[in-house]
């Protein structure tokens, strides 16, 4: 520790801090539990909400870490009393600065971990907070926190915290922030005689906190004597079994295990004290716990975040009073059974039909046919292989494998042991997949080689599987356990599986393209995958044996569960535009395909190589019977040479997403009904009507451009698109947050319903035209405007091949710019001629601020169409501020 200290009492802090309201600072005098008193500052509404009349429903009783102080909580402390004025739930807020930090009093003593929580329970009942209690806390507040959850059961209503850790794993070192703080010559020098640790950890923002609340969070610490509680804070981490405190953290870690309360873990991923290991562990203690994970963010979550939209609205569904019987939710309608997705492998475990067809194998020059017989007892052996290996029902397996036999066997054979498998391609890119593989957390990890050396210079968790045999020097060297030949032939040994996982057990997690935001794990059942099958098999008449090209992974892995003949063309399908004319043929004779799935970027590359096709490739084409193709619009022109090569196809183009990778379906034959003008008229992409058992619905925006309104169904209304399905995403992973504003519980009609972030409207026919996304709305002083109706009026234009529309300026009075590739390219950005400026003016019939020529739009690797508007909008606002027309990331 660090040494004899000086007593100094506690005082308020200085008025005029940014953010924070001086009247909810007070001392309170508190009787110790070692005798005598100290004397406490918090923050504390009480008195506001009593001068309101509200009676508040319970407390958050926030706790900061180190080195913060209350203040790190003085945004929660508004928002709850200003949402209690305005007649929601009132919340009393009682937020702490602990004894030897912030303002509190300098006893002159250390104070340990045990002692904090005591000290804690001291304030609580000087304060008479009998409950109900919610805990928040962060950093080593989070622990003190949680321990006095553990120690007041009978007041506590639910836990929450940000960024913190109540145990450290004996095989990994403590992180090297803290090491280096902890070594002796270092911890006194840096975190009491000079503030480098203060200013060290306020740099952890993102982005940078200004420089006025960084002064305010220094406030408290600006001085040696007032710092010396943050030297004995760190010194008090217990490194090991022998540290004064680690019984008193073991006691708190395991006493977590036995709260049955609501709980809450809001986290900032890029945090280089607690990673993703710490949250790791609180989910296994708190398996019931909430999660959201606040991508881009680091330890200072509550600086980089608006965690108190989440707090708030969380604590309003899951601890605020329960409603009357008269506001009860809908009953939700039953699902419907369907067998599981190995059922078609149990059925032909003994036929020696072909199952799948790879026409590129790795290691292999010529196509590779895999029998129903050997595809099921592989899947079986792996099954068998991998339980002997560790791998439990419930356990995450990240699964980094090519499209082909090995990934279709692996993610089976997890599927039948209820393991759950986590799916992120390469296509996100290096660093998007390396967030969504640590961010899922894995147990274990199944790739090919070059994943495996990903995953062990990124440092993924999990123990690792290969799928080739690796020499025994490099398996070690990655940490390999086992090949997929080894497990088979563990497997092989002795062939004993478990009971099959429920319905409604979880099955996968399935990541989004990225093409949006952040890429986000998308949480399925068993069930749910089951009635995507059910849908496919209803809507394209998908029977056993029907030969099935699938230029998209989805569809090829569920090839087995509808009985079909798959095929994987050759190409990269993490990258569709790798897929030729010739691919798709040679792919479509090798099984005398009938049906034929391939995104719009895969589509387009085929047509771009189509000369290369020969009379047998166009006889081959010619049997097709079905063709999709999903995952951003398509035009009736490119349609049309589609269908050319396709002749007897019927072309279909569904609307879907990750999260619903079926909701609407509609022919090429129902786009030509949809005459030019009818398209320009409503103003979007008709994607068709709902597909099977799928509804959807409209919650109307408002004059701000937001999706308010309780969804409907009436035509011409323009809002976000609700849909409900059985098929439908379970949840979010590990993003609470976002699930909850998904959800769509005000819908007029029972079910699951999910707000997919499109926009549109229904037409009289019952039809669904897409607008866009809701955040690319664009708000001027004339009102809300939609992308995609004035991108297709200005891809009229001659010169240009395709356009996006975006606002550039304050909502509200954003100013519309267009910004184009032309035909032919542009080889580097340029604001368009006078002339040509003037007839997209005209073709859009709308003010434009101006048009905008580049080379490339940026799009979204694993689509290659999605048009990355929010990255446009904020290159054509520094192009028209006047900065280097540089090209568009």
């Amino acid at each position: 520790m660090s040494g004899s200290a000086v007593a100094s009492p506690a005082t308020l802090p200085p008025a005029g801090l940014p953010g924070l309201g001086a009247s909810f600072s007070r001392l309170v005098e508190v009787p110790s539990h070692t005798g005598g008193s100290h004397t406490w500052h918090v923050l504390d509404n009480g008195a506001h909400l009593e001068a309101l009349g509200k009676m508040p429903v319970g407390t958050i009783l926030c706790v900061h870490g180190n080195p913060t102080w209350s203040y790190l909580w003085r945004d929660l402390v508004t928002a709850t009393t200003d949402a209690a004025e305005s007649g929601a739930t009132p919340w009393r807020v009682v937020a702490v600065d602990q004894l030897e930090m912030g303002f509190s009093e300098r006893t002159g003593t250390v104070r340990r971990l045990a002692d904090r929580v005591e000290d804690l329970g001291d304030l609580t009942d000087a304060l008479g907070l009998e409950g109900p209690v919610v805990t928040l806390g962060h950093d080593w507040g989070g622990t003190v926190s949680l321990g006095w959850a553990v120690e007041h059961p009978e007041q506590l209503a639910a836990v929450m915290s940000l960024n913190t850790a109540v145990h450290q794993p004996e095989n990994a070192p403590i992180p090297a922030p803290l090491r280096f703080a902890l070594q002796r010559p270092v911890r006194h020098a840096g975190t009491v005689q000079a503030p480098a640790f203060l200013e060290v950890a306020l740099g952890l923002a993102r982005p940078p906190l200004s420089r006025p609340v960084r002064a305010a969070f220094a406030a408290p610490y600006d001085s040696a004597e007032r710092r010396r509680g943050i030297g004995d804070f760190v010194a008090d981490i217990p490194v090991d079994a022998n540290h004064p405190s680690f019984p008193a953290l073991e006691r708190i870690a395991e006493g977590l295990r036995t709260l049955d309360v609501p709980a809450l873990l809001l986290w900032g991923p890029r945090d280089p004290i607690f990673s993703d290991r710490y949250l790791a562990d609180l989910v296994d203690r708190m398996p019931h716990a909430d999660v959201h994970r606040f991508e881009g963010t680091g330890h200072l979550v509550a600086e980089d975040a608006d965690y108190v939209s989440a707090v708030l609205r969380w604590l309003e569904e899951k601890v605020a009073p329960a409603p009357t019987p008269q506001e009860q939710p809908k009953q939700q309608e039953p699902e419907h059974e369907h067998p599981p997705l190995w059922s078609r492998l149990d059925y032909l475990r003994d036929s020696d039909g072909t199952a799948l067809v790879e026409m590129a194998p790795r290691g292999r020059r010529t196509p590779r046919a895999i029998s129903w017989r050997m595809l099921a007892r592989r899947v079986n052996e792996l099954a068998a292989g991998l339980l002997a290996h560790g791998v439990r029902k419930g356990d995450r397996v990240s699964v980094l494998v090519p499209a082909g036999a090995d990934l279709t066997a692996v993610l089976y054979a997890c599927l039948r042991i209820g393991a759950i498998v986590v799916v992120a391609d390469a296509g996100l890119g290096v660093a998007a997949l390396s967030r969504a593989v640590r961010g899922s957390w894995p147990d274990h990890v199944i790739g090919i080689q070059k994943a495996l050396v990903a995953a062990r210079g990124l440092g993924w968790p999990g123990q690792k599987f290969s799928t080739r045999r690796l020499d025994a020097p490099v398996a070690r060297a990655l940490g390999v356990t086992a090949s997929l030949t080894e497990l088979a032939d563990v497997g092989r040994r002795d062939l004993q599986l478990p009971e099959p996982p429920s319905p409604d057990d979880p099955a996968a997690i399935l990541f989004t393209s990225g093409s949006t935001g952040p890429p986000k794990g998308v949480a399925y059942t068993h069930r749910q995958l089951s009635a995507l099958t059910a849908v496919l098999r209803e809507q394209y008449r998908v029977t056993p044996g029907t030969g099935l090209v699938a230029g998209f992974a989805p569809f090829a892995l569920l090839g087995p569960a509808l009985g079909a003949t798959s095929v994987t063309p050759d190409m990269d399908v993490t990258a569709p535009s790798t897929l030729t004319a010739t691919a798709i043929a040679d792919a479509v004779a090798a099984v005398d395909a009938r049906i034929v799935f391939a995104s719009p970027a895969a589509l387009a590359n085929v047509l771009q190589t189509a000369e290369r096709l020969e009379s047998r490739h166009r006889e081959a084409l010619g049997g097709v019977t079905t063709l999709l193709s999903a995952g951003a619009p398509l035009s009736a022109s490119l349609l049309e040479r589609v269908q050319q090569l396709v002749p007897a196809a019927s072309i279909h183009t569904p609307y879907g997403m990750t999260e619903g990778l079926l909701l609407t379906d509609i022919t090429l034959e129902g786009i030509r009904e949809v005459s030019e003008l009818d398209a320009a008229e409503q103003g979007g992409v008709c994607v068709g009507v709902p597909a099977a058992s799928a509804r959807v619905l409209i919650s109307p925006l408002d004059a701000e451009g937001r999706a308010t309104g309780a969804p409907v169904d009436v035509p011409g209304v323009t809002g976000e698109i609700v849909v409900s399905a059985p098929h439908l995403r379970d949840h979010y992973d590990r993003l609470w947050a976002t699930q909850s504003a998904s959800e769509a519980p005000d819908a007029t009609e029972p079910g699951r319903w999910h707000r997919t972030g499109d926009i549109g409207h229904l037409d009289a026919e019952g039809r669904l035209w897409v607008e866009g996304r809701l955040p690319h709305v664009i708000v001027t002083v004339e009102g809300v405007v939609t992308p995609v109706g004035i991108e297709q009026r200005a891809e009229r234009v001659e010169q240009l091949s395709r356009a996006a529309a975006v606002g550039v300026g304050p909502r509200g009075t954003q100013q519309l710019v267009v910004v184009a590739e032309t035909d032919p390219p542009c080889y580097r950005p340029r604001v368009a001629s006078a002339d040509l400026t003037r007839a997209v003016r005209e073709a859009v019939g709308r003010p434009l601020a101006a048009v905008l020529l580049v080379p490339h739009l940026p799009t979204d690797i694993r689509h290659n169409s999605k048009i990355d508007r929010a990255a446009l909008a904020e290159w054509a606002g520094e192009v028209l501020a006047g900065k280097r027309m540089r090209r568009p990331a």
